[in-house]
């Protein structure tokens, strides 16, 4: 495609062709790239010799660009490398000369776009549930008094036997690992959701029916928006009639836009229509933030995205799920405090 020449305009318009007193203003209010000379005859504070006024580019000039027939005129391809960035396809440490974008940066690797929209959900928790949390999670220090030391994580040796000298300290009583470190909650650090995990182990995909585990996938694909990842097992089990090597459950994993669109759906939908429903286990913690608790088939069968498509699930073959919400908090309480205000009830009693 030949480029097409442009005319330009004449930078000055002698009074002659504007011969109305209205048609000089007109003339004089417009800015051109060219020059300045006529606001000059309207304002006194632009210097005579200014470097707005330099003269357009020369007709030579203007006649000789032409970047179709420059670019055709070249013989040799220019290397892609001048025109897209490549990120380093690993990290050499902060040291190295070549440091990858950020991850909001759309040339990285990282790069994921969106959100596209916010859920209401979200919505409502940056401007309502946030505040309530960091006033609850206040803790008052007078001004030049720290928090008080905190006790010991690990358990040391009574030394009733000489063979307690110069051993390790214990592991805490009743866990085999030493639980998150509990720090002051301030506006950095409010608990929120981190990713729900939806999991499923359909107990007829051990025995060799893949079908179950078929159904379970595009069940769990409708209701979460998200593709299911299978698992395999990893060594037979006779007792479950297990082999090694047999597809044997499926897992999904939200975060951002899906996560909270699946909370909320649960929350305000999936709940309510259960008949009786007690809620949540006090108990159902990890003792590290993480609540999980499940829903059994008939539940997971009256999902709107489920339902609206009823016909195309085999009634039997519709599976139960357990999910699994994974917060930012450190301990159950604080975990379930967030969730409590986002409408999860709790029964029983509560396990910290």
């Amino acid at each position: 495609m030949a480029s097409q020449r442009i005319p330009l305009r004449p930078s000055i318009w002698s009074s002659s062709s504007y011969p109305t007193k209205l048609s000089r203003w007109r003339c004089l209010s417009k800015r051109h790239s060219s020059s300045y000379a006529g606001l000059q005859e309207i304002s006194e504070d632009i210097l005579p010799k200014s470097s707005l006024q330099r003269s357009g580019p020369a007709d030579e000039a203007i006649q000789s660009f032409d970047p179709v027939a420059s670019t055709k005129a070249r013989k040799t391809q220019l290397p892609p490398s001048r025109y897209q960035f490549r990120p380093p396809k690993y990290y050499r440490g902060p040291l190295h000369p070549h440091q990858p974008p950020p991850t909001s940066d759309p040339s990285s690797r990282q790069f994921i776009p969106g959100p596209f929209s916010l859920p209401r959900l979200a919505q409502t928790y940056a401007s309502t549930i946030a505040p309530d949390l960091q006033t609850l999670y206040y803790k008052h220090y007078p001004p030049g008094q720290l928090p008080g030391p905190s006790g010991p994580r690990l358990r040391s040796w009574d030394g009733s036997s000489p063979y307690h000298k110069n051993r390790p300290l214990r592991k805490p009583r009743g866990r085999p690992v030493l639980p998150l470190l509990e720090r002051n909650i301030t506006f950095r650090n409010i608990p929120t959701l981190q990713k729900i995990v939806v999991h499923t182990a359909p107990s007829a995909a051990a025995a060799g029916d893949s079908a179950y585990l078929h159904v379970a996938g595009m069940v769990l694909q409708a209701i979460t928006n998200v593709r299911g990842e299978i698992f395999h097992a990893r060594k037979s089990v006779v007792q479950f009639n297990q082999r090694k090597g047999r597809a044997m459950t499926v897992k999904c994993e939200l975060f951002g836009e899906d996560m909270w669109d699946f909370f909320s759906k649960v929350v305000e939908t999936v709940m309510p229509r259960v008949k009786e429903y007690r809620g949540v286990s006090g108990g159902s913690g990890d003792g590290s933030g993480n609540l999980a608790w499940g829903f059994t088939g008939d539940v997971v069968g009256g999902m709107d995205e489920v339902a609206v498509n009823y016909d195309s699930y085999p009634p039997k073959m519709i599976p139960g799920i357990d999910m699994v919400v994974c917060t930012t908090a450190t301990n159950d309480k604080d975990a379930r405090l967030l969730l409590s205000s986002m409408g999860v009830p709790f029964y029983g009693k509560h396990v910290n």
